[in-house]
C-alpha cells in the first residue's frame, strides 16, 4: 500500500478532531501560544494553509566550521590558529585590535591558498590596504575583509573617523581590494545581543545593507557578509536565518544587482550565564544546529565559559568539537535544505520574512537606517523589546534554567570570574546614543556576585 491510496485529511478535519479531543476546552486559548514576536503558533500545520513552498534562489552548499582568534600578538595567534586548523576548524576569522601586525607572522606555516580567512579589523585605517596588497597580491587566496562603519557607529556612538573619512576608506578598499571575495560586513549580531526581536533583526540589518548599497552604488560588489546571533528559540531562529536570504534576494531584484550574501552564525551572547555555565552548552549546542539547519555558510561557536573566563584550550576544543560532532557525526551538512517541506518552519519564514519587509520599506520612508539611528529611532525600538523580554523573564514567563528555575544557590563563582561579564558603564561623549549589548540573566547574577 503506498501513502497514495490513504484519504487526504484537510486542515480542518484535523481541527476539528483536536478540538474534540480538548473536551469543550477552547482550541485557541489552549493550544495557540504568541511569541514575542507577536507570532501565533499553532499547534499543526498543514498543507492546506501553506501549500506554497518558500523558494530560495541561494543556499550554502555546505556550512563551515569557522573559529575565532583575537590577534593581540601574531606569534601566538598564529600558533592558535595552527591548533585550531588541527583540531578540525576548516577557516579562520582574525580580529584585529590595531594596525600594529604583521600578515607573514601570523600566517607563517599556514597554507591559506586552501582554507578560507576573514579578517575583522577593530580601527579603519589606509594602512592595511596597504599591508594586504603588499602580502596577498601575488598568492592565490579566499580572503574576506570585513569592514562596518555604520554597525561601529550603532556599537559605539561614533564613526572611526568621521562620516566622510570612514566611508572614503571603505570606498577605496571597494576598489581596490578587489581579490577579495567581501570587504563589507554588516553586523546584525548587535541587534540580537542588545534585545531585538527576530522581525527587527531582519529589518534593521536589511537596511544596514541597503545603506551600503545606495552610498557605494556604481562599485562593484561582489559579496556581502552578515554576522548574524543565533538565540534558543529553535525553529525561530532556523525561519529567520531562511527569511534574511528571501529578504536578501527580493532586495537584489529591487536593485537589479547579483550580490551574494553571505551568512557568519554565532551563537547569541543574550541567553548565556555565568552561573550553571555548563547549561551554555546545551544552549549553544541548540544554536548551532539552528545555524547549520538555517543554511549559514560559517558557523563560529562560542566557548561555553566565554563570558568570565580567559580564552583557554579546554573550551576552545569543546566548541569546535560540538561543531564537528554536527557534522560528522550527526550529518547535518549532508542535507542541501534539511528545512524544506516542513509548514511550521516556513510559516514562520515568509511572516518573518513579510513583517519585516514592511518594517524596512517603513525605515526608507523615513530617510533611511543612518537617519534613523541619528535620531534614536532604532535604538528605542531596541530598548523598548529589550525591555519587554527582559519583564517576561522577570515575571518568570520565559525562564533561563540555572537562573530563574533550579537555580543552584550553592554555586559560587566569584574566585573563578576572570574576565568582567557584566554591562559596563563607560560615560563618554558619542555622535549617537549606542546600542547596548546586555545579557537577560546580567543584572540577576551581578547582584549575585557581589554578595558572595
Amino acid at each position: 500500500m503506498t501513502f497514495d491510496e490513504f484519504e487526504k485529511i484537510s486542515s480542518k478535519q484535523w481541527k476539528q478532531k483536536i478540538q474534540f479531543e480538548l473536551d469543550g476546552k477552547e482550541f485557541n486559548s489552549t493550544l495557540v501560544w504568541k511569541s514575542i514576536e507577536g507570532v501565533n503558533v499553532k499547534p499543526f500545520y498543514h498543507f492546506d494553509a501553506d501549500a506554497e513552498s518558500v523558494s530560495i534562489e541561494h543556499r550554502a552548499k555546505d556550512w563551515k566550521i569557522g573559529h575565532s582568534i583575537y590577534v593581540q600578538n601574531e606569534k601566538a595567534a598564529n600558533q592558535k590558529a595552527k591548533q585550531c586548523l588541527n583540531h578540525g576548524a576548516e577557516c579562520l576569522y582574525f580580529v584585529f585590535p590595531h594596525s600594529n601586525f604583521s600578515f607573514s607572522i601570523l600566517l607563517e606555516g599556514i597554507n591559506f591558498s586552501e582554507i578560507t580567512l576573514y579578517f575583522e579589523p577593530l580601527f579603519l585605517q589606509e594602512i592595511l590596504l596597504t599591508k594586504f596588497k603588499a602580502f596577498f597580491s601575488n598568492q592565490p587566496h579566499s580572503i574576506y575583509c570585513l569592514n562596518d562603519p555604520i554597525g561601529h557607529l550603532g556599537r559605539h556612538g561614533n564613526w572611526y573617523h568621521n562620516r566622510t573619512k570612514d566611508l572614503d576608506i571603505v570606498g577605496q578598499n571597494l576598489k581596490k581590494l578587489n581579490q577579495c571575495k567581501s570587504v563589507i560586513s554588516v553586523d546584525t549580531a548587535l541587534y540580537q545581543n542588545a534585545g531585538a526581536d527576530m522581525i527587527q533583526q531582519l529589518a534593521f540589518g536589511l537596511a544596514h545593507a541597503n545603506e551600503y548599497l545606495n552610498l557605494f552604488s556604481g562599485t562593484a560588489f561582489k559579496t556581502i557578509v552578515f554576522k548574524l546571533a543565533i538565540g534558543g528559540n529553535y525553529f525561530f531562529e532556523i525561519a529567520k536565518l531562511q527569511a534574511l536570504r528571501l529578504l536578501w534576494q527580493s532586495l537584489m531584484q529591487n536593485h537589479d544587482m547579483n550580490i551574494d550574501c553571505h551568512i557568519i552564525s554565532t551563537p547569541s551572547k543574550r541567553n548565556k550565564t555565568v552561573y550553571d555555565f555548563n547549561n551554555n552548552l546545551l544552549r549553544t549546542t541548540t544554536e548551532i544546529m539552528s545555524a547549520a539547519l538555517g543554511n549559514s555558510d560559517v558557523i563560529i561557536n562560542t566557548p561555553y565559559d566565554a563570558l568570565y573566563k580567559r580564552t583557554n584550550n579546554f573550551s576552545d576544543r569543546l566548541a569546535l568539537n560540538q561543531l564537528l560532532i554536527l557534522k560528522n557525526e550527526s550529518y547535518l551538512n549532508a542535507v542541501a535544505n534539511p528545512a524544506e517541506g516542513a509548514y511550521y518552519i516556513e510559516s514562520l519564514t515568509k511572516h518573518f520574512a513579510t513583517q519585516a519587509l514592511k518594517m524596512f520599506k517603513i525605515i526608507e520612508q523615513e530617510g533611511g537606517f543612518l537617519n534613523q539611528l541619528k535620531s534614536g529611532a532604532i535604538q528605542k525600538k531596541i530598548s523598548m523589546q529589550a525591555q519587554k523580554e527582559q519583564q517576561r523573564y522577570d515575571s518568570n514567563e520565559e525562564v533561563l534554567v540555572g537562573i530563574h528555575k533550579q537555580s543552584n544557590l550553592q554555586q559560587f563563582m566569584k574566585s573563578q570570574v576572570e574576565l568582567y561579564p557584566f554591562l559596563k558603564q563607560n560615560p563618554r561623549k558619542t555622535l549617537i546614543q549606542p546600542i547596548i549589548e546586555k545579557r537577560i540573566a546580567d543584572s540577576i547574577e551581578k547582584q549575585r556576585l557581589d554578595h558572595e
